[in-house]
């Protein structure tokens, strides 16, 4: 039953094609021209003048009208009328037009005057250079906008529209339209009026809005200087920031535990700094040790708990990998390299950086008791220690909140007074190129496994293992 449906489908199929071409072959000449409108098919011809416009080199009206959302419009328009587009020289929109103006027109909430300014450089009129007004009949046209343009031909001959000189007559003719080059942009009352209009109310605009103020969540300062207030004025930022460190020489006092909770949560604050030190990267050997090695993590937390403040000298990856088996084969060898790294003071970056320029030496006291750091200014950074082991401010403030600030540094730190009593060089300083820290597990891991499982002690650490 399948086979006599499908031949009537393509029997009436076949005799309406060709019906359809009969007609075609008994339309006349000039109709051809009309079949390639969007009245009729909805589509423009690749021959007709809104393609020529695309393509030609008025490139900066072009631009304007796929901005302006008016490509639809204009396509209707062509399929009715038989249209004239006066278009712009492109040094007209580019450099010759007002910033301000242009900027007004592309902000997305004046859509409309931009497409009123440019639909009334176009007449849904064919007017050729031939059918140009003489000198003494200056015509007027109406515009798809509703503005009325004022054609008008000297007696030197030259053509104009409104105040623009037509500098290029028929410089794009197709069968659905023409376009003229014209000197300079056509701006109708009603597109200027919408102009001044915004300018004003900006002019008037008793504040200008502005953002809250930025603060660096590191130092918990301003990011810019706050501008200048009347006395009485309240503060640009809350009292709260006015207890973090400053840039004083001193430290500056940490908040006390007479606050709402009673207490510091110092185990976490210490879980925060190790944990942004991963974040950050290049300090896992240093976080290795905090976490799997020694208690110094949880004795840290317990001086923060209690009130004190600290500053952690951290140094990174590639001055650990450089520490030989020589300095840390002793038992207790890298907690006391630790606590050579902490120094019971909060310091910044800034605040170090400001002392070590005015006193030009400044000794910190440690948690090694009675070993101190000294630290100076070099090079516009903060040097610490002296000759082979000197390490040098690398990455400042990479964790500060008030009570435990975290400074990395690119070398690691030994006293003094035991770099004297020594033969051999405390540090030896690989030859090689840069060596790549692994992100676990560490040399001095290694070696203190190997110390502990001395004493029968590794099975202690699950990393040992």
């Amino acid at each position: 039953m399948d086979l006599p449906f499908y031949g009537a489908r393509n029997f009436i199929f076949t005799s309406h094609l060709l019906l359809l071409v009969g007609l075609c072959l008994a339309l006349p000449e000039n109709s051809t021209l009309r079949s390639s409108s969007p009245a009729g098919s909805g589509q423009i011809n690749s021959n007709s003048v809104l393609v020529a416009l695309l393509d030609s080199h008025y490139t900066e009206l072009a631009e304007l009208v796929e901005k302006a959302l008016l490509l639809h419009t204009l396509e209707e328009a062509v399929g009715k009328h038989n249209i004239t587009i006066f278009a712009p020289r492109n040094e007209a929109l580019e450099r010759d037009l007002d910033p301000e103006f242009k900027r007004f027109l592309l902000e997305p909430g004046n859509l409309k005057s931009l497409q009123n300014l440019l639909m009334s450089h176009i007449i849904p009129t064919r007017i050729g250079s031939e059918k140009w007004p003489a000198h003494t009949e200056p015509t007027q046209h109406s515009t798809l906008s509703g503005h009325c343009l004022n054609l008008t031909r000297r007696s030197s001959g030259e053509r104009t529209v409104d105040l623009a000189k037509v500098i290029h007559l028929d410089s794009v003719t197709r069968p659905d339209g023409v376009i003229h080059g014209i000197e300079r942009l056509l701006v109708p009352q009603s597109v200027q009026d919408d102009f001044n209009r915004r300018r004003n109310l900006r002019s008037i605009t008793a504040v200008k809005p502005e953002g809250a103020p930025e603060v660096d969540p590191r130092t918990n300062r301003l990011k810019k200087l706050a501008p200048p207030t009347e006395p009485g004025s309240p503060p640009a930022l809350p009292i709260f920031y006015a207890l973090a460190p400053g840039p004083s020489l001193a430290p500056a006092p940490a908040p006390g535990p007479g606050g709402p909770h009673h207490h510091f949560n110092g185990m976490a604050q210490v879980k925060d700094f190790i944990a942004t030190l991963l974040q950050y990267g290049g300090y896992n050997e240093f976080a290795d040790i905090m976490v799997n090695l020694t208690s110094l993590a949880t004795e840290m937390g317990r001086l923060v708990s209690e009130g004190y403040v600290l500053t952690v000298l951290a140094p990174n990856d590639e001055a650990m990998a450089k520490i030989g088996t020589e300095e840390l084969g002793e038992v207790g060898a890298v907690e006391q390299m630790m606590y050579y790294h902490l120094i019971p003071e909060y310091q910044t970056e800034e605040s170090m950086y400001n002392a070590v320029r005015r006193f030009g030496k400044v000794r910190y006291e440690t948690l090694r008791v009675p070993h101190k750091v000294e630290a100076l200014e070099a090079d516009g950074s903060v040097k610490f220690g002296a000759g082979d082991v000197a390490a040098y401010l690398f990455d400042p403030d990479i964790y500060t909140d008030g009570r435990i600030s975290v400074q990395g540094i690119d070398g690691v730190l030994f006293p003094a007074e035991e770099l004297k009593e020594e033969v051999k060089p405390a540090v030896k300083v690989a030859t090689a190129a840069k060596v790549t820290a692994r992100s676990r597990r560490g040399k001095l891991l290694e070696v203190a496994c190997q110390v502990l499982g001395a004493f029968g002690q590794d099975s202690r650490f699950t990393t040992c293992h």
